[in-house]
């Protein structure tokens, strides 16, 4: 085979590539608002608590739900900036890794975890923060506008 024909099979398989990923991630992304759809319905059913349990336990449902609610928001974001950007930027994940630890974090606060616990997930909420921090700060989009290199 000649160079052209084996470039144009590569970038037709490129091609299929891409539009399977974009299917499947549509697929995806349509579960995570049917999911987002259930867990509101869920959140709101949950309200009955308030008549049936105790105050304190009624709203700790309450706020684990909507974290975790606003975990699924954020991976639900970083699905579309992929969409939008052709790329996923890391503070995207970081993000949504910082919602769902946080979320872990209220939760294990709820049950009574032990220090210990507390102590891992704090040092892994630091980790990330400090990631979170030089992701912003080093950002090639950044650097390269601090450069003066991007046109506006």
């Amino acid at each position: 085979m000649n160079l052209i024909a084996s470039r144009w099979i590569e970038e037709e398989i490129s091609q299929w590539f891409v539009k399977g990923l974009k299917g499947i991630l549509s697929i995806l992304m349509w579960v995570i608002l049917l999911a987002l759809s259930a867990g509101v319905v869920k959140t709101g059913y949950n309200i009955y608590l308030f008549w049936v349990e105790d105050l304190v336990v009624a709203v700790r449902h309450l706020i684990i739900d909507v974290l975790i609610l606003l975990a699924l928001v954020e991976v639900f974001r970083t699905l579309l900036a992929y969409f939008t950007e052709g790329r996923v930027k890391v503070t995207f994940i970081v993000d949504t890794v910082l919602v769902v630890m946080l979320t872990e974090v209220i939760s294990l606060w709820f049950k009574g975890g032990t220090w210990e616990a507390f102590g891992s997930i704090a040092l892994l909420l630091a980790a990330l923060g400090l990631m979170r921090v030089v992701t912003i700060r080093y950002s090639p989009t950044l650097m390269a506008e601090r450069s003066g290199s991007v046109s506006k």
